[in-house]
């Protein structure tokens, strides 16, 4: 049996071509939601990401499962988790081994795995990928995405001037150097995508997959360092440089520059997604589009004493900031505006929600850990909903409920927390050892233990 037949076959019903919408996921690599305005930042410009908030639905507690970026993507597109995907850290062609950063290459298996993109092309949709994938064979296109503009680095890129793998104008995919700033040729790229797919009367399912606010902080217009001269950024609550900080250390020896720079890029990237606002409303497509928002991982900027995300620390941080990401969706017409959702989700429901919205039934035999939060996209009461959330990486585990989270660490054997996020929001005082709530330590254990064992393959 052909791929292709696998995938139709695993599907229940496909949604009529009447009623399905064009889909425009954008990826913000290394974006925190904290970093936003409509999150609560005010040092941060962001309007037109704010606008989409305010147009739809957002959000207030979106976690990822893994905070690095390579797993998380993975975990976005599949709605698996590392432990079934394979891939458990950054792509990395020199990856560290103490302590362990990096995974070499995905598995061999992940070729097999069942991309959202997959199941959408297999029912009539036009897939196209446009800027960061750091999935393993940027060189050719995979998983129904036709149109193919990557960047060649993965994870490692230059803002200007970049390398990309593109069919852009041509058959094949190319490695080409193409001039500019990389922030504008990926958006480029999606509306070329875009264009074409509308003129062929398609529906769509574009992939916008920036690289922005992630490092280098150079190579931004100057136009931008401008807007943040004389921010001090006094909301961020910068701490020393811990011991035991390992990613990027050195931007801590001048934290308010290098958030000013980081701030740069943010708001970069904000104006391209004005930029896809004003196409939307241009082509008249705003009524028939669902544009959701996500970033692949949080980030710290001083936070804690760290600068990065997951892998800032030894052992494997898993705070709030690096776990929190926006989530945020617009649909004229459909998803009510102004609309703010408190209950918490993580980006292996992104899978589960889309199909359910397309009432496509989920691929066989993938073992899907995930929830449908269409129905809060849209809906003001969705009976009962489980409030809470897991995440993995590497040899740490996570499990997150309204106010408490637990992070065990070599199963259980330590360095391990336990947060109470009422009392304790910055997560400075670790109440792992406080006999007062030891049973809600066992059952928190309990349930994460059993996630991982039942989402391990």
């Amino acid at each position: 049996m052909t791929r292709r037949l696998f995938l139709q076959g695993s599907l229940a019903r496909a949604a009529p071509a009447t009623a399905r919408p064009n889909i425009l996921l954008v990826i913000a690599d290394d974006l925190a939601a904290w970093m936003l305005g409509c999150y609560g930042n005010q040092e941060i410009l962001t309007p037109n990401i704010d606008k989409v908030a305010a147009q739809g639905v957002r959000f207030q507690n979106s976690f990822v499962c893994t905070p690095i970026c390579s797993a998380s993507r993975a975990t976005l597109l599949t709605g698996r988790t590392p432990m079934q995907h394979g891939i458990h850290d950054f792509l990395t062609p020199k990856p560290i081994e103490q302590p362990p950063q990096g995974q070499a290459a995905p598995p061999p298996g992940f070729r097999q795995e069942v991309f959202l993109s997959d199941l959408l092309a297999a029912n009539g949709y036009t897939c196209g990928y446009s800027g960061k994938w750091h999935l393993g064979g940027e060189d050719q296109p995979q998983h129904g995405f036709r149109h193919w503009h990557v960047m060649a680095g993965g994870g490692s890129s230059r803002y200007q001037d970049p390398e990309m793998f593109s069919n852009l104008g041509h058959s094949e995919v190319r490695r080409v150097e193409q001039k500019g700033y990389l922030t504008d040729l990926i958006h480029r790229g999606a509306i070329e995508f875009m264009e074409k797919a509308r003129r062929e009367s398609n529906a769509w399912f574009a992939v916008v997959s920036h690289f922005n606010p992630h490092t280098p902080l150079d190579g931004h217009p100057q136009k931008y360092y401008d807007l943040y001269r004389d921010v001090d950024f006094q909301s961020v609550p910068i701490e020393p440089a811990k011991p035991n900080a390992l990613r990027e250390r050195g931007l801590l020896a001048d934290p308010i520059g290098n958030l000013r720079k980081t701030a740069a890029s943010t708001t970069a990237l904000d104006d391209r997604i004005g930029q896809l606002l004003e196409y939307l409303d241009e082509r008249k497509l705003s009524q028939n589009t669902l544009l959701v928002l996500v970033g692949d991982n949080g980030f710290l900027l001083g936070r804690h004493g760290y600068w990065s995300k997951g892998l800032a620390s030894d052992p494997i941080n898993m705070y709030e900031e690096v776990m929190g990401v926006p989530l945020i969706a617009r649909w004229l017409g459909r998803i009510p505006p102004g609309r703010v959702r408190k209950e918490l989700v993580s980006a292996y429901d992104f899978v589960p929600s889309m199909l359910e919205m397309l009432d496509l039934a989920p691929p066989k035999g993938r073992n899907l850990c995930g929830r449908s939060y269409w129905p809060l996209m849209t809906t003001r009461a969705l009976g009962k909903w489980d409030n809470r959330v897991f995440g993995y990486f590497r040899n740490t585990a996570m499990a997150r409920e309204e106010r408490y989270k637990l992070v065990l660490r070599n199963q259980g054997k330590g360095p391990n927390e336990l947060w109470d996020l009422e009392a304790d929001p910055t997560e400075h005082a670790n109440r792992f050892d406080d006999r007062a709530i030891t049973r809600l330590q066992q059952r928190l254990t309990r349930d994460l233990n059993a996630w991982i064992r039942k989402y391990s393959a």
